[in-house]
């Protein structure tokens, strides 16, 4: 699953990365070391262009656009639906109704820094939280979906992150994880066109899994309220994965 990652990057920075246009008359997102459910986040989506009348062009480009963590269906009555459509597991995109419209036409990317994950200790009560990354500090990029709710000025866009089976080492602290995408698949994910959701949600490659550090870190992350870059600090002494110890 995904219930908490890291997002620090500066739009301005982002919208290099991901080459997108920033979406109109919208302020910058702060820095967030505790990224949450319900909270703003940013995202990567194919915009399609209309002209003058409102009629679609049939051209569309990248827009990095702030979100609402937690997906609400357009048929949805009420928006607090979203705050239990988190996570999209990608065994059932093109099952569930909350998600098959979405899976189809209206993916995004999440830009992250990592995410955290929790693993059960063995010497002690509790979990011992992970902050999962790349190694070289470069961006990762979830696979996600959005949605638009309501009409007008009221319209409410969110998104969830799709999940998948944990691979390699990541499986020694959860059994799934964020289907992270590599640079390569990034136009095909957001390629509206594209609704062959089967071969879009291959599993996240060997080689991107290999390169994620998976550093321990303190408690303190561990609420909500707790923010700031000291959280992605390495927890001297703390007990790594059996099958990561080179990472650390």
């Amino acid at each position: 699953m995904c219930g908490r990652y890291a997002a620090s990057r500066r739009p301005e920075d982002l919208v290099v990365e991901f080459e997108a246009v920033p979406a109109e008359g919208q302020e910058p997102l702060r820095a967030d070391f505790n990224v949450a459910p319900t909270k703003d986040v940013y995202v990567v989506r194919t915009k399609r262009e209309r002209d003058a009348e409102g009629s679609p062009t049939g051209a569309g480009h990248r827009e990095l656009r702030a979100v609402r963590w937690g997906l609400v269906p357009s048929w949805a009555k009420d928006a607090s639906i979203g705050n239990r459509l988190l996570n999209a597991r990608v065994e059932s995109l093109t099952e569930k109704p909350a998600f098959r419209s979405a899976a189809r036409s209206r993916r995004c990317l999440v830009p992250a820094d990592g995410w955290y994950e929790w693993q059960k200790r063995l010497d002690s009560p509790g979990k011992q939280p992970f902050f999962i990354h790349p190694a070289d500090g470069s961006t990762l990029a979830m696979a996600g979906l959005y949605e638009v709710w309501g009409k007008g000025e009221d319209r409410l866009y969110t998104c969830t992150v799709v999940t998948a089976p944990a691979v390699g080492a990541l499986t020694d602290i959860h059994d799934r994880m964020p289907l992270v995408l590599p640079r390569e698949r990034w136009a095909d994910w957001l390629d509206p066109s594209r609704d062959d959701v089967e071969a879009l949600t291959e599993p996240t490659p060997t080689e991107v899994v290999e390169a994620l550090e998976l550093r321990p870190v303190g408690t303190a992350v561990n609420n909500v309220r707790n923010n700031g870059a000291e959280l992605l600090t390495r927890v001297e002494g703390a007990s790594a994965p059996a099958d990561q110890p080179a990472l650390f």
